[in-house]
């Protein structure tokens, strides 16, 4: 096969055939198995997605481990709780920032439906401006004393240290502190993505990881005005991933790296014969690509068991269990995927 390096866009691929170095901000890159597997399993992943709304009965692929263990979306935005964050929380209710800011983050702090519905059904519509932190302690303190798990374990938020003896208190208190240091406003009026983070890691315990992920949930709303495409963050299980796709050489360009994915990814769908419409035409965001490091970190385990990340973490922990609910594919109406609505 022709392996010749050709300029692109200020990175170098490879022409033809598979690919075996890639060159990012200065640095060559050697390209790993997993590299590949990247791009198919976002293929593969994105095929049972569009499956299960089409309403199948399933299996939704012949691939074994989609088949046994849980993975979540390719997009972000399509995953069972940012839709419920979507269309339950940020475009419901109240659509002054303040009240969305407010919703938003409260609902991530915890990042479980059921707890956001407790709220709702215990003290009525959810608004900072009838915020009282007894009664909400109220409501979450009786739920946590009766055995109920409020936090998602999908991410770990840590509680900041505020005076208060419960995890759910101080995260409470946080909330109280952001939106009277005028954190909503402070976002709104970043200029950019990356700004609108930078207010939100100044805040205890909000470390790099949970600051961009909060910044793109606040995103989603019609007032913030930035593309996905601006900014990205490198998360833990991404820079796993990452290491499984090019070794050690991509320390510390990360960033980079993912904005290379995010840039080439219809070259190497292509490359590789792999049908990737995207979601409705949009195609993987920055968010996205530093997800699906995650979500291949995990596939590897099994697919390519002798590839080390940086964890060393070798099991996938999470099995597939089919929900009988129905899953929603609402998105922001500023990304113009919704569609008319029905009549």
């Amino acid at each position: 096969m022709v392996t010749v390096l050709q300029e692109r866009s200020g990175q170098r691929v490879l022409d033809r055939g598979p690919v075996r170095k890639i060159r990012v901000a200065g640095r060559t890159l050697t390209l790993t198995p997993v590299f590949d597997t990247y791009w198919r399993f976002a293929a593969a992943r994105q095929k049972v997605y569009e499956a299960r709304l089409a309403g199948g009965a399933g299996p939704f692929t012949d691939d074994p481990i989609l088949q046994r263990y849980r993975f979540t979306n390719c997009f972000r935005a399509a995953d069972r709780v940012s839709q419920d964050l979507i269309g339950g929380v940020i475009y419901r209710g109240e659509q002054a920032w303040e009240e969305v800011f407010f919703r938003t983050l409260l609902f991530k702090i915890f990042n479980k439906t059921s707890t956001w519905r407790l709220l709702n059904g215990a003290l009525g519509e959810v608004r900072w401006d009838a915020y009282d932190y007894r009664a909400f302690d109220r409501v979450l303190s009786q739920a946590f004393t009766a055995g109920q798990r409020l936090y998602s374990a999908a991410y770990i938020v840590p509680p900041p240290q505020l005076g208060e003896q419960r995890k759910h208190q101080n995260h409470l208190r946080l909330l109280e502190m952001m939106m009277k240091a005028d954190a909503p406003q402070r976002v709104l009026s970043a200029p950019t993505l990356q700004d609108a983070y930078q207010v939100l890691l100044g805040f205890p315990a909000i470390g790099p990881f949970l600051a961009y992920q909060f910044v793109i949930d606040l995103n989603y709303a019609a007032e913030m005005p930035f593309s996905e495409m601006d900014f990205v963050v490198a998360g833990p299980g991404a820079r796993d991933g990452i290491r499984k796709c090019f070794g050690p050489a991509a320390d510390g360009i990360e960033a980079d790296v993912i904005r290379y994915m995010a840039d080439t990814q219809d070259e190497h769908f292509a490359r590789l014969g792999l049908a990737f419409a995207g979601l409705r035409g949009r195609p993987l965001q920055l968010i996205d690509c530093q997800n699906l490091f995650c979500e291949v970190d995990k596939y590897a385990r099994v697919a390519h068991p002798d590839i080390a990340g940086i964890s060393g973490r070798s099991r996938i922990k999470q099995t597939y269990r089919r929900q009988a609910v129905v899953m929603p594919a609402w998105f922001p109406p500023k990304w113009q995927l919704n569609g008319p609505p029905e009549q």
